[in-house]
């Protein structure tokens, strides 16, 4: 949990405050006890006495109330790592996150390459994930970006050398929060620390930017049908005659039937098949 040395630092209105939480909040060894994202309630001596409830809690990083993870990628230079955009999005459906995508450095692809990553990218489309074809070089597409994520609260993850930094500093607010007095009645606020990356956005918003939300790990997926869940495009895809159905090698199966007909995307069943095997025999073989 990010704090300094017990404190935790709550942004109310145009002020932080530096507040410490009330004992009853506390709890042993709990690291999730209030962390950076939380919506809190202080009290005039500057104590958070409520943390409301979180929609999602991401573990690493440890935050909370993540409205949209942005996975970048750059169209060129690196290329596109697809297998990694596809565990960056298994991720993000595992916390309960809206992801969207951005290829940025579109400036350096020709119409060809450019029309070859619309292709790839249209089964975002049937999953209603939003994606930007933006080239911070030249301006183009971060009017729309800036619109698209004003007042909420949104994590960068994505490979290095993408240009998150430079996409990260064109979308936040220069202003830095200012050590405000001390409220003199209840308030509700925004936990954050001077420890972590959580930046203000122009006209609104919040941007965490971490290490944490580019990992390539798996997360802790219990079984196949938590798997199963993970792809939205499965659901309802036509009828499996085995209701316990995991789509791999059972006769009539919906959807693989609709991979074959296109519905689904070849590639994303592909990622799940895959990603079936690796946790079938690296974790829950263990648990059998």
């Amino acid at each position: 949990m990010n704090k300094i040395q017990g404190f935790y630092y709550v942004k109310c209105e145009d002020n932080v405050y530096e507040c410490k939480l009330r004992g009853i909040l506390k709890r042993k060894e709990s690291k999730d006890n209030c962390v950076v994202g939380d919506i809190v309630e202080i009290s005039e001596d500057s104590s958070i006495i409520n943390i409301y409830e979180r929609k999602n809690l991401v573990e690493r990083p440890l935050v909370a109330n993540i409205d949209y993870l942005v996975i970048q990628f750059a169209g060129k230079d690196p290329d596109i790592d697809y297998e990694r955009l596809n565990i960056l999005l298994l991720r993000s459906f595992f916390y309960k996150i809206k992801p969207i995508v951005i290829i940025n450095k579109i400036d350096l692809l020709n119409n060809e390459e450019l029309d070859e990553i619309r292709e790839r990218l249209d089964f975002l489309k049937k999953l209603d994930i939003k994606y930007f074809l933006i080239s911070q070089k030249k301006n183009i597409g971060i009017d729309e970006l800036k619109l698209f994520l004003k007042d909420n609260t949104t994590a960068f993850g994505g490979p290095s050398g993408v240009g998150k930094s430079s996409i990260i500093n064109l979308l936040q607010n220069e202003k830095k929060l200012e050590t405000g007095e001390t409220s003199k009645r209840l308030r509700r606020g925004k936990h954050t620390t001077k420890d972590t990356n959580l930046l203000e956005l122009v006209g609104g918003g919040y941007i965490i930017d971490t290490p944490g939300f580019s990992s390539v790990e798996l997360p802790d997926i219990k079984d196949a049908q938590e798997l199963i869940a993970l792809f939205p495009e499965f659901e309802n895809r036509g009828t499996c005659k085995f209701n316990n159905c995991l789509h791999l090698n059972e006769p009539s199966c919906g959807i693989k039937n609709a991979v074959d007909s296109g519905d689904i995307n070849k590639e994303r069943y592909e990622f799940y098949k895959k990603v079936y095997d690796k946790l079938k025999y690296e974790r829950w073989n263990r648990y059998e």
